[in-house]
């Protein structure tokens, strides 16, 4: 059972650079839409730079919270699901990539809901995982930052991107069957398990 969180536990640093997240999806949606790409690739830069480090603070500053947990992903799915349905205005192959994005998450959330009743979990995001976040927000800040680009690089970005989305799809499937077939494989008892990470 999650306890409510105390007042301190709700600011700490991490959950902030999070809460920041949220408010950056749509002002990143109104710039894009406004064709103000700059600004919007300035927003989502950031917003990928609060992702690198909240995490990180939050294990070095002992900072690792139920709430942090449970919003840091939520936050990482709408901005990046935000930022493929602004690129679909200009780049149709992008569907492509929402429809990849939508198979790869959906699998993780079942998969994810599966291990839980397992009491199982992944600890901390494999690196092939981080490699794709990395591909995704490389390609996706480049299609914004340079709206000219010709059709052919901008699709070929867009092949690299979903191509990795596969392959970690695939690689993380195998983790998670990995999982299933070992009892003690990613089982945990606490947030301490997550603390260690």
């Amino acid at each position: 059972m999650i306890k409510k969180p105390t007042l301190k536990e709700i600011f700490t640093i991490p959950n902030i650079l999070t809460y920041f997240r949220f408010i950056f999806i749509p002002l990143f949606v109104w710039m894009y839409l406004k064709e103000n790409y700059m600004a919007a690739g300035v927003i989502l830069g950031l917003s990928a730079l609060t992702d690198l480090f909240d995490g990180k603070i939050a294990r070095k500053l002992n900072m690792v919270t139920e709430l942090g947990i449970l919003l840091d992903p939520v936050a990482d799915k709408l901005t990046e699901g935000a930022v493929l349905l602004c690129l679909v205005i200009r780049y149709p192959l992008m569907w492509v990539l929402v429809a990849i994005y939508l198979l790869k998450e959906g699998f993780m959330t079942v998969a994810g809901a599966v291990m839980l009743k397992k009491k199982k979990k992944l600890g901390a995001a494999m690196w092939f995982g981080k490699v794709c976040t990395t591909v995704f927000y490389l390609v996706t800040l480049i299609l914004i930052f340079w709206p000219q680009i010709p059709v052919q690089a901008a699709n070929v970005l867009m092949v690299l991107c979903g191509a990795m989305m596969l392959f970690t799809l695939v690689r993380y499937a195998i983790v998670y069957f990995h999982m299933a077939k070992n009892p003690n494989t990613g089982s945990f008892d606490s947030l301490e398990s997550v603390k260690r990470k």
